[in-house]
């Protein structure tokens, strides 16, 4: 498959759960485009702050039934939580590309608090729906991220210097810049929603 095939793809829902967990995505898409616009820094701030939350869950929960049932994770703990670290750093990052306003870190207070409390309470409920969600909000970070990219392409947002956190993290060249930064930040959320797709697709 082409990288250019690849960002695109799309897990078709199967059944109610799957089409719950693509219309609640379009939801929070919908929310993120009117409120953002273009200033895609400023969403990845907010959006990543809630991105790094169904990782830390997830591997509570694996951890504790695990525990529970005396049996292996078959991997899935470290998973997940290497998911929420590498979130958290996306996060890290674009705080040095655009700092939120006091409005943002409202949002960020507010969005964090009620998708933790859902998220948790789905993930108890429902483990395959959950991960299909992830899969989902992955599929909608992959799209803007090639929106955000395409708009540094074009000029129309400055290819700033790459911030030295992200040049640390990701070993990137001494003088990358912003378009290096968004190219394996996206490619971190390729890989999320794969694995997402993959975890809920083994447990349906």
């Amino acid at each position: 498959m082409s990288t250019e095939m690849s960002l695109k793809q799309h897990h078709v829902p199967n059944g109610f759960s799957d089409q719950l967990a693509l219309a609640f995505t379009k939801s929070a898409r919908f929310f993120a485009d009117t409120f953002f616009a273009r200033r895609y820094g400023h969403r990845a701030v907010v959006l990543e702050t809630v991105a790094a939350v169904p990782g830390m869950v997830g591997g509570a929960l694996q951890h504790l039934r695990a525990l529970r049932r005396m049996e292996s994770d078959n991997g899935w703990i470290q998973t997940l939580l290497d998911e929420a670290e590498n979130e958290r750093m996306h996060l890290m990052t674009f705080i040095n590309i655009a700092q939120p306003t006091r409005l943002e870190r409202l949002i960020i207070l507010l969005a964090q608090g009620a998708f933790f409390n859902g998220f948790f309470l789905l993930y108890l409920l429902s483990p395959g729906t959950a991960h299909r969600v992830v899969g989902y909000f992955e599929e909608e970070a992959v799209h803007s991220y090639t929106e955000y990219l395409n708009d540094v392409d074009s000029g129309i947002i400055p290819n700033v210097p790459a911030p030295k956190i992200a040049i640390d993290y990701w070993k990137l060249a001494p003088d990358a810049r912003l378009r290096e930064v968004i190219i394996v930040v996206r490619e971190d959320e390729r890989h999320h929603r794969d694995v997402n797709h993959e975890f809920a697709n083994e447990l349906a």
